[in-house]
């Protein structure tokens, strides 16, 4: 009677299990690759990063292809998150190369994620900020902080409900919170540098001859 529609139903769920459990393990595998990209990323080692990030985006790709018909395990937590981590990856190292920042559709992501991946790079542009303040690079840092600021008032005017942009305001609010520590951490160096420049001037100015 029925027995064959069961048959059915279960060669569909096991497929569907199968492709679950291949989009979990790849999207695993994005994630390190780009944990790792932004970590070379931030060593200036830049040839290791792009190639991270194309062993990244190849499994984004890869899990977009065939997960192609299977939109309830595309729009899973994993895989989006797995695109953030590749998208921020992305946004991070043309941050510190200072190159255009890519969009949603050059990177292959929703645009949403992208959106996320924006405000989580901007945040990581922090450490990049601060490793310029430690080697005196101060108007490299203050091109991370332009960026950093400019991502920011961009993403606040983004006014839709978390269910369409995947949580955005909560990533926002936290790139402010960054945002603000990087400014007052580069306005007390520039500060202590000008006072050093007065000092070393007025020193110089009434030395003997």
């Amino acid at each position: 009677m029925f027995e064959n529609h069961i048959e059915k139903a279960v060669a569909v769920l096991d497929n569907t299990h199968n492709l679950r459990e291949e989009a979990l393990k790849v999207s695993r595998e994005t994630i390190r690759f780009c944990a790792n990209s932004i970590r070379a990323s931030h060593r200036r080692e830049f040839d290791k990063a792009e190639e991270l990030l194309r062993e990244a985006g190849s499994r984004v790709r890869q899990v977009k292809e065939f997960l192609a018909d299977k939109p309830e395990i595309y729009y899973t937590g994993y895989v989006l998150d797995a695109q953030k981590e590749y998208g921020e990856a992305v946004i991070t190292n043309a941050i510190i190369r200072d190159v255009p920042l890519p969009g949603f559709e050059e990177i292959g992501i929703e645009p949403s994620v992208w959106l996320n991946s924006l405000a989580e790079a901007a945040s990581e542009a922090r450490r990049f900020a601060l490793d310029e303040l430690r080697t005196g690079n101060i108007e490299s840092a203050l091109r991370a902080l332009e960026i950093m600021d400019e991502v920011y008032y961009r993403l606040i005017s983004v006014d839709y409900p978390d269910a369409v942009t995947g949580g955005l305001r909560r990533h926002t609010d936290q790139l402010r919170g960054v945002l603000e520590k990087t400014r007052s951490d580069i306005t007390l160096i520039k500060h202590q540098q000008n006072l050093s420049e007065k000092l070393d001037k007025t020193i110089r100015d009434y030395s003997p001859c």
